[in-house]
């Protein structure tokens, strides 16, 4: 299973996030809960900004 690992910064804190580029489930920013990422069977629309990738793989 291949996939890049993205730093996804929060819209509404600003927390920053490593999150899974395939990322199965939707995921929520630690701090305020916000949706950073959601699946869509493939590759995952982030719902924050990307800075970085973290990780190519």
């Amino acid at each position: 299973m291949a996939g890049n690992f993205y730093k996804v910064q929060c819209q509404d804190c600003e927390n920053e996030q490593v999150v899974f580029g395939k990322a199965a489930t939707v995921v929520n920013c630690a701090v305020c809960g916000t949706v950073l990422a959601r699946p869509t069977g493939g590759n995952a629309t982030f719902e924050g900004e990307v800075t970085e990738t973290v990780e190519a793989r």
